[in-house]
């Protein structure tokens, strides 16, 4: 493999394992946030236990989460230096706006939530997760802006003089309508991934007889969370695929293994097609759906991969303007069965808790145990479709991914760094494992101080969490 291919599998391991952690901090901050609501709201110890069990839990992904995200900004410029000298002026923006203010913002008042146990007021100390939380969100928002401007850059102007796209409107790049759809799309996921995560952690303590009160209500919270956001997956999940249809119809197209123009387009159940990708042999389908995914009519028209690549030559050039088809099509695939197995066992086990009794079937705690993983597959997938659907661009239609690479590293120090920094993940995933598992098995905290949350603390009343 050359630099080029080295430096997009760098970077796409990098994110994807990255991307394991970020979504359950951002959904598992408000559900903790919610908890400690609860206990101010109620003075149940019970809430206080799941406060203290879940926020542990919070902050060790947090923290992994912080330092795997690192690497992938120092990639920009080691691997990337072209692609960060085009367009620097403007990606550059909203991810300093992320490190400046949000993640500022999380960072500061997740310390003093840490810290603030038995030395702030109880009202003030609430406010610090329900702050931090914010500060997740904020933090997603310039993310998914950044990114969104690849998918569809606005709010520049071309400088021929230099070589280079300028910013014009901070504005438009982080209100235009593919930043907001992402945003509206990825949160909820992160909520069905949290969600799932309390869910599966809830049962294993309820069936191991750990603190059953709590470990109850959390995973009735935890499903009714999956549930609810995962209708929100779906409804925005549905305007994105409008919005790319309008934007990339090459990634529709890509995603669906639709050669041809096709009124009434049919959505694919599967579908196998040539060596060499260029067409299909044989599929199976739902008649009409992806014409309604695509337009919203169920007789819609949706471009095919051969009429936009003759569209793409006349317009950029020569050259293939497909992406890798099969990776587009199974990713899109599995990013929706994933989800969908998710949710099928979220409102399984709901409907087993329903009589206040504790499951006992054979599948329960296995099909719990895999719970969490549905979200986090169905994520990964999911944005490995949405940057592997992209494809030749780096930037659609100002950079190609190929003329991104930095021309002076040379293919062996690539993979020199991915093998450094895989170890290196390897030691994080090891130690993010074994503290998540402890933290797990020793259960949540029985000896806790049971005072009023309304009253303020004191040096005798001692809530500090053991981290």
């Amino acid at each position: 493999m050359n630099a080029l291919d080295l430096a997009r599998w760098q970077f796409a391991i990098t994110t994807v394992y990255h991307f394991l952690f970020v979504p359950i901090t951002i959904g598992l901050g408000f559900l903790v946030a919610g908890l400690q609501t609860a206990w101010y709201r109620t003075a149940k110890v019970k809430y206080l236990r799941a406060t203290k069990f879940f926020g542990k839990l919070f902050l060790i992904n947090f923290a992994i989460g912080v330092v795997t995200g690192i690497v992938q900004e120092f990639q920009f410029g080691m691997n990337w230096s072209s692609y960060s000298r085009f367009v620097g002026d403007i990606f550059g923006a909203p991810l300093a706006m992320e490190g400046l203010l949000a993640f500022f913002l999380e960072s500061t008042f997740l310390g003093l939530w840490i810290f603030g146990w038995d030395r702030l007021p109880k009202k003030i100390h609430l406010a610090t997760i329900w702050l931090a939380s914010l500060g997740t969100l904020l933090s997603a928002y310039f993310i998914l802006a950044a990114n969104a401007w690849m998918q569809h850059p606005v709010g520049y102007t071309m400088n021929l003089e230099k070589g280079r796209a300028e910013l014009t409107s901070i504005f438009a790049v982080l209100t235009q309508k593919t930043a907001l759809a992402t945003f509206f799309h990825t949160i909820p996921s992160a909520a069905f991934t949290a969600g799932a995560f309390m869910a599966g952690i809830s049962a294993w303590l309820l069936v191991k007889k750990k603190d059953a009160e709590m470990s109850r209500g959390t995973l009735k919270l935890g499903l009714i969370t999956m549930l609810v956001s995962f209708v929100m997956v779906f409804v925005s999940g549905d305007i994105t695929s409008k919005i790319m249809t309008e934007q990339q119809p090459m990634k529709m197209a890509a995603a669906e293994a639709l050669y041809q123009t096709t009124d009434s387009a049919p959505f694919s159940l599967l579908t196998i097609g040539t060596l060499d990708g260029s067409r299909s042999v044989f599929q199976i389908d739902v008649p009409s759906v992806l014409s309604f995914l695509a337009t919203g009519d169920f007789k819609g028209t949706v471009k095919g991969v051969n009429d936009i690549q003759a569209e793409y030559e006349k317009t950029y050039g020569p050259g293939d303007y497909s992406p890798n088809i099969p990776l587009a099509y199974w990713s899109f695939r599995l990013m929706i069965g994933f989800g969908g197995i998710g949710f099928l066992f979220a409102l399984l086990a709901l409907f087993q808790l329903r009589r206040g009794g504790t499951p006992k079937g054979k599948w329960f705690l296995p099909a719990m145990i895999f719970l969490p993983f549905t979200p986090l597959l169905a994520n990964s997938f999911g944005w490995i479709f949405t940057e592997a659907g992209r494809q030749p661009w780096a930037v659609f239609g100002l950079i190609r991914t190929a003329d991104g690479v930095s021309a002076v590293v040379s293919a062996g120090s690539v993979l020199f760094t991915m093998i450094v920094f895989t170890l290196l993940y390897g030691v994080l995933a090891f130690i993010e494992v074994g503290l998540t598992l402890k933290v797990i098995q020793n259960g949540p905290q029985t000896e806790l101080d049971y005072a009023d949350p309304k009253l303020g603390g004191s040096d005798s009343q001692h809530l500090v969490m053991a981290y």
